[in-house]
């Protein structure tokens, strides 16, 4: 007996009815990436290692999906290296390409390699799939597509506060209640510089990155873990349990980090953004959560992570600020900022709360029974007047028992069907059925395109 077919751990199918609700979400965040004069553009599913590796930490590294080398890829493998199974240094004989982690590093590529086709600054956003060695759980999926936007060679705050209207923008047309999280990479920055632990700033922000979680006691004990004294977690402590509107809040960071200028820097930077948001009276909550850390590795400035209100799914968009990305690849001084909207946990999150408008899902909108070939070339055409006028139509192939027809059109929920049979041939007329009430009606094409548009 063949075994029956399957698909990777963390992959999935879509279906035809999931597909419009996913395009759905893609087409709502498209509309509004380009209200906000975003240009779209691709990037291969693939890219060298040499542009993937190095640019997400050790963690991320470990994560990329690796491609082994066309043809006999063994050809070039040291025998020590096979004999000793190191596949650490092995893989960088068998494999040259991988599948790509997110969209921001291929951008950061792309802008490199094409800076002198480009004008700056450059808005670009792209929708596509990536792919991560992750381990699949409700909201991760080790293939799923990301909506990127990003603006390349300006400093200038302005695209944060318009990132975060997007973000306003994107949700509120979806239906979903979000908070955006706000915090600055120079603040953190500021926090390790004042308890005088500058070189631990990755293992401090690690650990608080984790306080809805585990709470504020195991937070202390994982920082002790990592080597900080209790003079500087006592330091932290009030950063730790930072409440309050974002005025208070900001106030209280102020003192705190009087001491640090970069520190001073980030809060100005955070002050400025708020303000803005705050003029612009969006719908969506802008909170500051100095436990927000996101993205350390290239982040530089501001970091933003927006969560859903009505429903457990962890982070469903992110970005921030990143001043150096492009300098890996040789191309110093282009600031960049940029969110990611994650369209499958949108999309589960949809899911979830039933978000979806009526007309999303409806495919077909009036079938035409098949009696026969002289009924059925009448339909024919008549289906293609219809569809001229942008009513989705379609005509069943096969003249088979008007009840298994009927079934169908029943199974596939098309709102209406229409019948041409030898009377309606002979008034040029077509009987058109409301499946959903039962009635029916005798209509020329012309009043059902009125009726249907």
């Amino acid at each position: 007996m063949a075994q029956k077919p399957s698909i990777p751990k963390g992959t999935r199918d879509f279906s035809p009815q999931e597909m419009a609700r996913r395009n759905y979400i893609f087409n709502t965040i498209r509309d509004v990436f380009t209200l906000y004069g975003f240009e779209q553009i691709e990037t291969p599913a693939m890219e060298t290692l040499g542009t993937l590796m190095g640019k997400y930490g050790e963690e991320g590294d470990k994560l990329l999906f690796k491609i082994l080398n066309s043809g006999d890829y063994l050809k070039d493998a040291p025998d020590e290296l096979l004999a000793a199974k190191d596949s650490l240094h092995l893989t960088n004989k068998i494999s040259e390409k991988g599948l790509r982690y997110d969209l921001t590093v291929p951008f950061a590529r792309y802008v490199v390699q094409h800076r002198n086709d480009l004008q700056f600054p450059f808005r670009r956003y792209q929708i596509q799939p990536v792919w991560r060695a992750d381990r699949p759980q409700r909201g991760r999926y080790r293939e799923f597509f990301q909506c990127d936007a990003d603006v390349v060679g300006t400093d200038s705050l302005l695209c944060e506060v318009e990132l975060i209207c997007i973000i306003n923008e994107v949700f509120s047309r979806l239906g979903v209640n979000v908070e955006v999280h706000l915090n600055n990479r120079k603040v953190l920055s500021g926090i390790a510089e004042v308890i005088g632990a500058e070189d631990k700033i990755t293992d401090i922000t690690v650990a608080i990155d984790k306080m809805d979680k585990i709470g504020l006691e195991k937070v202390n004990d994982e920082l002790r873990e990592r080597g900080l004294s209790d003079d500087a977690i006592g330091t932290l402590q009030p950063l730790l349990t930072l409440t309050g509107s974002n005025s208070e809040k900001l106030a209280t960071l102020r003192t705190l980090l009087a001491a640090s200028e970069t520190g001073i820097k980030g809060i100005e930077e955070i002050e400025f953004v708020l303000k803005e948001v705050a003029a612009l009276s969006l719908k969506s909550a802008v909170t500051l959560d100095v436990s927000l850390a996101r993205g350390l590795n290239y982040y530089t400035g501001t970091i933003l992570e927006v969560k859903a209100l009505d429903t457990e799914m962890g982070s469903i968009s992110g970005g921030g600020r990143y001043d150096n990305l492009t300098g890996v690849f040789g191309v110093d001084g282009l600031s960049g900022v940029g969110i990611s909207f994650g369209a499958d946990r949108i999309y589960d999150v949809l899911n979830t709360l039933n978000l979806y408008p009526t007309e999303t899902t409806t495919g077909t909108r009036l079938m035409f029974i098949n009696f026969g070939e002289r009924e059925a070339a009448q339909s024919l055409r008549c289906a293609m007047e219809l569809r001229k006028h942008g009513i989705r139509t379609e005509v069943y192939p096969d003249a088979t028992k008007m009840k298994k027809q009927m079934g169908f059109a029943n199974d596939k929920h098309i709102p209406y069907v229409a019948i041409i049979g030898e009377a309606e041939l002979e008034s040029g007329t077509i009987t058109v059925k409301d499946m959903n009430s039962g009635e029916q009606h005798s209509l020329t094409t012309e009043q059902i395109i009125e009726k249907l548009r």
